[in-house]
């Protein structure tokens, strides 16, 4: 199929770098945050059903007694997100401390 591709005149007149232009190149500080924070939101997503699991949002109270008055997907949804947060911020710690002591120490200048 490759070699049909390459043949066609059509094809090589629209996209002569096809191969080139499948792959999108990504910044330094866009592979940190897709390293740290899409296994966070996976593991967020693992950590919510574990926890629910054997939690009912019903059955849930604030520190004071009260009830809890949202429905479950509200609480699903805040639990979530505070997951995901949390376990990003251990992420993101664990690769600070990750770093090398000449990356961290190094001058920038102008």
């Amino acid at each position: 199929m490759k070699a049909e591709l390459r043949n066609d005149p059509d094809i090589e007149d629209l996209a002569p770098d096809y191969e080139a232009s499948t792959t999108f190149p990504m910044s330094n500080w866009a592979k940190r945050l897709s390293v740290v924070w899409w296994p966070a939101f996976l593991l967020a997503g693992v950590t919510e059903m574990l926890v629910f699991a054997f939690v009912d949002p019903e059955d849930l109270r604030w520190l004071g007694g009260a009830p809890v008055d949202l429905d479950r997907t509200a609480v699903y949804t805040a639990a979530f997100f505070a997951f995901w947060v949390l376990i990003g911020i251990a992420s993101s710690l664990t690769q600070l401390l990750m770093r090398e002591s000449n990356d961290l120490n190094r001058r920038r200048y102008p």
